[in-house]
Protein backbone atom coordinates (compact mmCIF):
# COMPACT_ATOMS: atom_id res chain seq x y z
CA UNK A 1 0.00 0.00 0.00
CA UNK A 2 1.30 3.24 -1.17
CA UNK A 3 -0.23 7.29 -0.45
CA UNK A 4 -0.88 8.56 -4.11
CA UNK A 5 2.25 11.31 -5.44
CA UNK A 6 2.17 14.82 -5.81
CA UNK A 7 4.02 17.32 -6.90
CA UNK A 8 7.84 17.05 -5.98
CA UNK A 9 7.62 13.48 -5.53
CA UNK A 10 5.95 14.26 -1.81
CA UNK A 11 2.98 12.42 -0.69
CA UNK A 12 -0.51 14.10 0.12
CA UNK A 13 0.00 13.30 3.86
CA UNK A 14 3.56 14.64 3.86
CA UNK A 15 2.55 18.08 1.99
CA UNK A 16 -0.10 18.37 4.70
CA UNK A 17 1.83 18.34 6.70
CA UNK A 18 4.26 20.54 6.07
CA UNK A 19 1.04 23.06 5.64
CA UNK A 20 0.09 22.37 9.23
CA UNK A 21 3.97 23.13 10.34
CA UNK A 22 3.50 26.44 8.63
CA UNK A 23 1.08 27.27 10.31
CA UNK A 24 1.89 26.87 13.30
CA UNK A 25 4.87 28.58 13.03
CA UNK A 26 2.66 31.84 11.63
CA UNK A 27 0.01 31.28 14.80
CA UNK A 28 2.74 31.21 17.15
CA UNK A 29 4.76 34.10 16.07
CA UNK A 30 1.77 36.28 15.93
CA UNK A 31 0.17 35.58 19.41
CA UNK A 32 3.55 35.40 21.16
CA UNK A 33 6.37 38.04 19.88
CA UNK A 34 9.23 35.84 21.65
CA UNK A 35 8.57 32.66 19.63
CA UNK A 36 10.05 34.53 16.60
CA UNK A 37 13.65 34.54 18.13
CA UNK A 38 16.86 32.34 17.27
CA UNK A 39 17.02 30.47 20.98
CA UNK A 40 13.13 29.02 20.13
CA UNK A 41 14.34 27.57 17.17
CA UNK A 42 17.33 26.10 19.46
CA UNK A 43 14.97 24.70 21.68
CA UNK A 44 12.71 23.41 18.76
CA UNK A 45 15.00 21.71 17.29
CA UNK A 46 17.39 20.21 20.67
CA UNK A 47 13.65 18.43 21.45
CA UNK A 48 13.30 17.25 18.18
CA UNK A 49 16.78 14.85 18.09
CA UNK A 50 16.01 12.37 20.30
CA UNK A 51 12.91 11.93 19.42
CA UNK A 52 13.69 11.67 15.15
CA UNK A 53 15.84 8.93 16.28
CA UNK A 54 13.35 7.20 17.84
CA UNK A 55 10.85 8.47 14.88
CA UNK A 56 12.92 7.21 12.37
CA UNK A 57 13.62 3.17 13.70
CA UNK A 58 9.88 2.88 15.40
CA UNK A 59 8.62 3.82 11.93
CA UNK A 60 9.80 0.42 10.86
CA UNK A 61 8.06 -1.67 13.21
CA UNK A 62 5.05 0.32 12.96
CA UNK A 63 4.78 -0.10 9.16
CA UNK A 64 4.84 -4.02 9.75
CA UNK A 65 1.85 -3.52 11.71
CA UNK A 66 4.12 -3.35 15.22
CA UNK A 67 4.70 -0.80 17.81
CA UNK A 68 7.95 -0.89 20.09
CA UNK A 69 6.86 1.15 23.50
CA UNK A 70 10.68 0.45 24.93
CA UNK A 71 12.66 3.08 23.43
CA UNK A 72 11.18 5.78 25.76
CA UNK A 73 12.68 4.47 28.69
CA UNK A 74 15.37 2.36 26.86
CA UNK A 75 16.92 5.79 25.18
CA UNK A 76 17.44 6.95 29.32
CA UNK A 77 18.26 3.81 30.17
CA UNK A 78 21.10 3.68 27.54
CA UNK A 79 22.48 7.23 28.24
CA UNK A 80 22.35 5.89 31.73
CA UNK A 81 24.53 2.80 31.06
CA UNK A 82 26.82 4.75 29.20
CA UNK A 83 27.68 8.06 31.23
CA UNK A 84 28.22 5.73 33.94
CA UNK A 85 30.64 3.26 32.42
CA UNK A 86 32.73 6.61 31.16
CA UNK A 87 32.21 8.19 35.27
CA UNK A 88 32.77 4.81 37.06
CA UNK A 89 34.82 2.44 34.65
CA UNK A 90 36.45 4.95 32.96
CA UNK A 91 35.92 3.43 29.60
CA UNK A 92 36.54 5.99 26.14
CA UNK A 93 33.59 7.81 25.25
CA UNK A 94 33.50 6.43 21.58
CA UNK A 95 33.44 3.08 23.29
CA UNK A 96 30.77 4.04 25.77
CA UNK A 97 28.91 5.27 22.55
CA UNK A 98 28.93 1.65 20.74
CA UNK A 99 27.61 0.30 24.18
CA UNK A 100 25.03 2.27 23.80
CA UNK A 101 24.25 1.60 20.75
CA UNK A 102 24.89 -2.16 21.19
CA UNK A 103 22.59 -2.39 24.12
CA UNK A 104 19.88 -0.98 22.07
CA UNK A 105 20.56 -3.59 19.26
CA UNK A 106 20.26 -6.35 21.56
CA UNK A 107 16.61 -5.35 23.22
CA UNK A 108 15.63 -5.08 19.46
CA UNK A 109 16.24 -8.40 18.63
CA UNK A 110 14.83 -9.41 21.98
CA UNK A 111 11.65 -7.54 20.68
CA UNK A 112 11.69 -8.97 17.51
CA UNK A 113 12.24 -12.53 18.51
CA UNK A 114 9.23 -12.20 21.11
CA UNK A 115 6.96 -10.93 18.36
CA UNK A 116 7.83 -12.12 14.62
CA UNK A 117 9.47 -16.09 16.46
CA UNK A 118 7.07 -16.48 19.75
CA UNK A 119 4.05 -14.47 18.17
CA UNK A 120 3.72 -12.09 21.22
CA UNK A 121 1.29 -9.25 20.96
CA UNK A 122 3.57 -6.36 19.90
CA UNK A 123 2.33 -4.45 21.91
CA UNK A 124 2.60 -6.42 25.21
CA UNK A 125 5.89 -7.79 24.35
CA UNK A 126 7.55 -4.54 23.96
CA UNK A 127 5.49 -2.97 27.18
CA UNK A 128 7.42 -5.64 29.20
CA UNK A 129 10.57 -4.84 27.47
CA UNK A 130 9.78 -0.94 28.48
CA UNK A 131 9.94 -2.39 32.03
CA UNK A 132 13.12 -3.93 31.83
CA UNK A 133 14.54 -0.78 30.12
CA UNK A 134 12.95 1.42 32.87
CA UNK A 135 14.70 -0.18 35.28
CA UNK A 136 17.79 -1.69 34.01
CA UNK A 137 20.15 1.97 33.68
CA UNK A 138 19.14 3.29 37.18
CA UNK A 139 20.35 -0.58 38.56
CA UNK A 140 23.34 -0.05 37.21
CA UNK A 141 23.66 3.48 38.37
CA UNK A 142 22.58 2.66 41.73
CA UNK A 143 19.84 5.20 41.41
CA UNK A 144 21.83 8.00 40.96
CA UNK A 145 22.13 10.57 37.55
CA UNK A 146 24.89 10.81 35.33
CA UNK A 147 26.81 13.37 33.71
CA UNK A 148 28.55 12.64 30.13
CA UNK A 149 31.83 14.90 29.83
CA UNK A 150 31.08 18.88 29.44
CA UNK A 151 31.36 19.98 25.60
CA UNK A 152 34.57 22.15 27.05
CA UNK A 153 36.46 19.25 27.48
CA UNK A 154 37.73 17.08 24.74
CA UNK A 155 35.77 13.78 25.61
CA UNK A 156 32.76 16.18 24.85
CA UNK A 157 33.57 16.19 21.62
CA UNK A 158 30.67 14.29 20.80
CA UNK A 159 28.17 16.94 22.16
CA UNK A 160 29.12 19.00 18.43
CA UNK A 161 27.44 16.43 16.23
CA UNK A 162 24.01 18.51 17.35
CA UNK A 163 25.03 21.59 18.71
CA UNK A 164 28.33 23.66 18.30
CA UNK A 165 28.96 26.76 20.38
CA UNK A 166 30.99 30.05 18.59
CA UNK A 167 33.28 31.99 20.68
CA UNK A 168 30.99 34.47 20.55
CA UNK A 169 28.52 32.36 22.90
CA UNK A 170 26.03 31.53 19.54
CA UNK A 171 24.63 28.27 19.65
CA UNK A 172 24.62 26.67 16.03
CA UNK A 173 22.34 24.00 15.65
CA UNK A 174 24.53 21.83 13.52
CA UNK A 175 22.77 18.26 14.35
CA UNK A 176 19.91 19.37 12.17
CA UNK A 177 22.43 18.80 9.40
CA UNK A 178 22.51 15.08 10.54
CA UNK A 179 19.13 14.33 11.19
CA UNK A 180 18.57 15.47 7.30
CA UNK A 181 21.26 12.63 6.43
CA UNK A 182 19.74 10.00 8.22
CA UNK A 183 16.50 11.25 6.86
CA UNK A 184 17.79 10.49 3.04
CA UNK A 185 19.16 7.01 3.99
CA UNK A 186 16.47 5.57 5.98
CA UNK A 187 14.55 6.71 3.47
CA UNK A 188 16.88 5.34 0.64
CA UNK A 189 16.48 1.95 2.86
CA UNK A 190 12.63 2.13 3.47
CA UNK A 191 11.32 2.94 -0.53
CA UNK A 192 14.29 1.39 -2.39
CA UNK A 193 16.21 -1.67 -0.83
CA UNK A 194 14.83 -5.41 0.04
CA UNK A 195 14.59 -4.82 3.97
CA UNK A 196 11.67 -1.58 3.00
CA UNK A 197 9.61 -3.24 0.41
CA UNK A 198 9.53 -6.24 2.46
CA UNK A 199 8.95 -4.47 5.97
CA UNK A 200 5.62 -2.41 3.93
CA UNK A 201 4.72 -6.09 2.39
CA UNK A 202 4.57 -7.52 6.07
CA UNK A 203 2.50 -4.82 6.81
CA UNK A 204 0.25 -5.01 4.34
CA UNK A 205 -0.15 -8.53 3.74
CA UNK A 206 1.91 -10.96 6.21
CA UNK A 207 0.80 -14.66 4.91
CA UNK A 208 0.49 -13.28 1.08
CA UNK A 209 3.93 -12.10 2.16
CA UNK A 210 5.19 -15.67 3.37
CA UNK A 211 3.29 -17.67 0.49
CA UNK A 212 5.49 -15.67 -1.31
CA UNK A 213 9.14 -17.09 -0.65
CA UNK A 214 9.99 -14.26 1.75
CA UNK A 215 11.73 -15.36 5.29
CA UNK A 216 8.81 -13.02 7.10
CA UNK A 217 10.77 -14.07 10.78
CA UNK A 218 13.95 -12.63 9.91
CA UNK A 219 13.26 -9.08 8.62
CA UNK A 220 9.81 -8.86 11.17
CA UNK A 221 12.98 -8.97 13.55
CA UNK A 222 15.00 -6.90 11.57
CA UNK A 223 12.86 -4.43 11.80
CA UNK A 224 12.89 -3.98 15.68
CA UNK A 225 16.70 -4.64 15.19
CA UNK A 226 16.23 -1.11 13.42
CA UNK A 227 14.22 0.43 16.28
CA UNK A 228 16.34 -0.57 18.65
CA UNK A 229 19.22 0.80 16.80
CA UNK A 230 17.66 4.34 16.20
CA UNK A 231 17.29 4.31 20.06
CA UNK A 232 20.43 3.48 20.93
CA UNK A 233 21.41 6.69 18.90
CA UNK A 234 18.38 8.40 20.48
CA UNK A 235 20.11 8.16 23.90
CA UNK A 236 23.15 9.50 22.91
CA UNK A 237 21.29 12.61 21.55
CA UNK A 238 20.09 12.50 24.52
CA UNK A 239 22.90 12.65 26.47
CA UNK A 240 24.27 15.66 24.07
CA UNK A 241 21.23 17.48 24.71
CA UNK A 242 21.23 17.46 28.50
CA UNK A 243 24.42 17.82 31.38
CA UNK A 244 22.80 15.18 33.11
CA UNK A 245 20.70 12.17 32.80
CA UNK A 246 19.00 11.23 35.58
CA UNK A 247 17.07 7.97 36.17
CA UNK A 248 13.26 7.53 36.16
CA UNK A 249 12.96 10.23 32.85
CA UNK A 250 11.98 8.74 29.69
CA UNK A 251 8.55 7.90 30.16
CA UNK A 252 6.57 9.13 27.70
CA UNK A 253 9.44 9.59 25.29
CA UNK A 254 8.33 6.62 22.96
CA UNK A 255 4.78 7.80 22.69
CA UNK A 256 6.28 11.37 21.42
CA UNK A 257 8.30 9.40 18.49
CA UNK A 258 5.35 6.98 17.85
CA UNK A 259 2.74 9.96 17.58
CA UNK A 260 5.18 12.07 15.16
CA UNK A 261 5.17 8.88 13.35
CA UNK A 262 1.51 8.71 12.94
CA UNK A 263 0.69 12.36 12.25
CA UNK A 264 3.54 12.02 9.66
CA UNK A 265 1.20 9.37 7.65
CA UNK A 266 2.56 5.90 9.19
CA UNK A 267 -0.81 3.84 9.21
CA UNK A 268 -2.06 2.99 12.82
CA UNK A 269 -2.61 -0.72 10.91
CA UNK A 270 0.53 -1.00 8.86
CA UNK A 271 1.84 -1.15 5.47
CA UNK A 272 2.02 2.62 4.67
CA UNK A 273 4.07 5.12 5.74
CA UNK A 274 7.57 6.79 4.97
CA UNK A 275 10.60 8.16 6.73
CA UNK A 276 9.91 11.89 5.80
CA UNK A 277 6.78 11.65 6.40
CA UNK A 278 7.81 10.50 10.22
CA UNK A 279 10.48 13.42 10.70
CA UNK A 280 7.78 15.84 9.76
CA UNK A 281 5.24 14.77 12.51
CA UNK A 282 8.37 15.21 14.56
CA UNK A 283 8.81 18.82 13.99
CA UNK A 284 5.04 19.26 14.64
CA UNK A 285 4.93 17.66 18.08
CA UNK A 286 8.34 19.42 18.89
CA UNK A 287 6.56 22.61 17.76
CA UNK A 288 3.37 21.96 19.91
CA UNK A 289 5.74 21.15 22.97
CA UNK A 290 7.83 24.23 22.69
CA UNK A 291 4.97 26.33 21.44
CA UNK A 292 2.04 26.06 23.82
CA UNK A 293 3.98 27.57 26.68
CA UNK A 294 4.50 30.44 24.57
CA UNK A 295 0.88 31.60 24.25
CA UNK A 296 0.36 30.40 28.04
CA UNK A 297 -0.43 26.63 27.77
CA UNK A 298 1.78 24.28 30.27
CA UNK A 299 1.89 20.63 30.21
CA UNK A 300 -1.48 19.71 30.89
CA UNK A 301 -2.66 21.12 27.56
CA UNK A 302 0.12 19.79 25.44
CA UNK A 303 -0.49 16.30 26.58
CA UNK A 304 -4.68 17.29 25.29
CA UNK A 305 -3.77 18.76 22.14
CA UNK A 306 -1.47 16.08 20.92
CA UNK A 307 -4.00 13.48 22.18
CA UNK A 308 -6.43 15.32 19.88
CA UNK A 309 -3.86 15.84 17.05
CA UNK A 310 -3.32 12.10 17.30
CA UNK A 311 -6.92 11.53 17.26
CA UNK A 312 -7.18 13.63 13.72
CA UNK A 313 -4.64 11.61 12.64
CA UNK A 314 -5.63 8.24 13.02
CA UNK A 315 -9.05 9.32 12.01
CA UNK A 316 -7.56 10.54 8.31
CA UNK A 317 -5.99 6.77 7.95
CA UNK A 318 -9.56 4.96 8.59
CA UNK A 319 -11.22 7.68 6.41
CA UNK A 320 -8.57 6.65 3.48
CA UNK A 321 -8.62 3.24 4.10
CA UNK A 322 -12.19 2.95 3.97
CA UNK A 323 -12.32 5.04 0.70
Amino acid sequence: MTNKKTFGGLKGREVMVMGIIVAMVVLFSVLSPTFRTYPTLVSVLDNSYYITLMALGVTFPLITGGVDLSIGTGLVSYALIGGYLIVHQHIPVPVAILACIGIGVLIGVFNGVLVAIMDLPPFLATLCTCMITRGLGPALCGGFGVSWPSALTEAGAFRKIFAFTTTEGTVIPVGIVFMIVLVIIMSFVLDHTRVGRYTIAIGSNKEATRLAGVNIKFYHVLAYVISGFFAGMAGIAYAATYATIYPGSGAGFELDAIGGAIVGGVSATGGVGTIFGSFLGVIVICLMKVGLPFIGLQANWQQIFTGIVLIVAVLIDVVKKKK
